[in-house]
């Protein structure tokens, strides 16, 4: 009788071998696996947002300021009037020819820019050639372009008074120095707003002033 024992075989179990389980990973030496990171959890409305630091939730928009009223403008001052004398410039020139000191004086004020209504011109002796020619078209007439005041005027010292004040006074002394003519020269500084000119003798324009200008 044949012993089944020894005829019954175990039945072999399966043996996984190695390479079935796939390949084992060892990590590499001095490197360590790396941590998990936390999950962050829900963002509060209190913790600042990404990119903008310090900033915690978003403020109630203020109400919109009334616009101010412009404060008035501050009230401007006239400058006060320069009431100080004209200037004053003396051009030696001998009695005859102070008439033509003061012609020139008068084209280089025009040549500067100087309107002709702005000059007034004074002689202490006989008429300028202008006034004599115009005076002889009347006394209405001549006056009367003085009036319009827009251009030179010619006129003796005697007439001085009649004159309206201009900017620039020029005298030509070109004969002696009476009352009139020495209360032109004195009053010229105060009646003229910008300049005078004395043309003539220095040594009579200074005596007739005064007190050598």
């Amino acid at each position: 009788m044949t012993d089944n024992h020894s005829c019954l075989s175990s039945p072999e179990e399966p043996q996984i071998s190695e390479s079935a389980q796939g390949p084992r990973v060892t990590p590499a030496a001095g490197r360590t696996a790396p941590t998990p990171r936390p999950v962050p959890g829900p963002r509060s409305a209190a913790t600042p947002r990404p990119g903008n630091p310090g900033r915690g939730p978003a403020r109630p928009t203020p109400p919109a300021q009334r616009p101010r009223p412009a404060a008035p403008a501050p009230a401007t001052r006239k400058p006060p009037e320069d009431r100080s004398a004209a200037q004053f410039q003396l051009i030696p020139a001998p009695v005859g020819g102070a008439v033509d000191a003061a012609d020139e004086a008068v084209d280089l004020l025009l040549d500067s820019g100087r309107a002709p209504g702005d000059i007034l011109v004074l002689t202490t002796g006989e008429q300028h050639p202008w006034a004599a020619h115009e005076l002889t078209f009347g006394e209405a007439a001549y006056w009367a372009q003085h009036d319009a005041g827009d251009d030179v005027f010619f006129a003796r010292t005697a007439d001085a008074d009649r004159c309206a004040p201009r900017a620039v006074i020029v005298v030509a002394v070109n004969g002696d120095l009476d009352a009139a003519a020495t209360r032109a020269l004195s009053e010229g500084r105060e009646r003229a707003g910008a300049l005078m000119i004395a043309c003539g003798d220095p040594e009579k324009i200074n005596s007739a002033l005064g007190a050598g200008v």
